[in-house]
């Protein structure tokens, strides 16, 4: 059975917010067409007045500023953009997706709540080909463009999942977005786990996603997805959050990274998964102090 292609060639990390490359832009004669989805940060409900400070915090999350949301076809005749238009509302779809994203890399009660700061996301759907990657604008690296390929849109089999599809590829590359990479030195294989972690919890893996032990667990997506939520469900909800927020102001040492995230190698930890995935026990009891930040 042929296998379907993943979501992102996964790229060197420091490319996550690189400018544009690409030499596989439209032709110079072909105008793009923009539809801007502006959305904006829906306000947390208020609590009564019984309630405690310290359970306010645990329940609200913490404020985001919404990007601004743009979309941009560069062939409105093409049939993938026929496709993609007419199977989603792309401002909700992007909106809630940048929603989830934040919810599940940053914990509601984090000290320092510093997402890379994302000004606005242009979704661009060009002839080109793979399926979808993120990069910076030329203006800066604030302003993030996800380019899709209409062509693997128009590709979705069977066309019933044509929604859930182009949903779940977005929310991946949303993730590139907003998480940390180690100053561009974090792995490849783990940055592009860790966006399809999100896609995961977000109830959006596609029907070709197998729980199974690769050769590496950084071999990414889906491969290094469900080796974090072994890790989220062993070491606790948040874990992933954690790990996320380690990636931020200083370079990735595998060794150190690990044991001062978990008290444990990441070897180690990759041995007991491919355990559990054989019917073993989940590694020996988690240490308290694995458990806190």
């Amino acid at each position: 059975m042929a296998r379907l292609p993943q979501t992102t060639p996964a790229p060197q990390p420091i490319m996550v917010f690189m400018p544009q490359t690409s030499s596989k832009d439209a032709s110079p004669g072909q105008a793009p067409t923009t539809t801007t989805a502006a959305a904006t940060a829906t306000p947390a409900p208020e609590q009564s007045s019984s309630t405690t400070a310290a359970t306010d915090a645990t329940v609200r999350p913490p404020p985001f500023a919404q990007p601004k949301l743009r979309l941009e076809v560069r062939d409105l005749a093409h049939p993938g953009a026929t496709r993609f238009l007419a199977s989603l509302d792309a401002a909700q779809v992007l909106s809630t997706a940048v929603a989830r994203v934040h919810s599940l890399l940053y914990r509601p009660d984090a000290a320092d709540y510093s997402p890379p700061p994302t000004r606005s996301v242009t979704v661009i759907l060009r002839d080109m080909g793979g399926v979808a990657y993120t990069t910076g604008t030329e203006l800066d690296g604030d302003h993030k463009e996800i380019h899709v390929s209409l062509a693997y849109v128009a590709g979705v089999s069977p066309a019933s999942r044509t929604a859930a599809e182009i949903t779940g590829v977005l929310t991946h590359e949303l993730v590139h977005c907003y998480q940390w990479n180690a100053l561009g030195t974090c792995p490849g294989g783990l940055i592009e786990g860790i966006a399809d972690w999100v896609r995961l919890n977000c109830g959006l893996s596609p029907p070709h996603w197998q729980k199974k032990a690769g050769d590496k667990w950084d071999a990414g997506y889906q491969n290094t997805a469900y080796f974090l939520q072994y890790l989220e469900e062993r070491f606790g909800s948040g874990t992933i959050p954690r790990l996320n927020e380690k990636l931020r102001g200083k370079h990735y040492e595998e060794k150190t990274f690990w044991t001062e995230l978990l008290g444990r190698p990441v070897d180690q930890l990759w041995k007991d998964y491919v355990k559990s995935l054989e019917g073993g026990s989940k590694g020996q009891a988690v240490d308290e102090a694995t458990q806190t930040s």
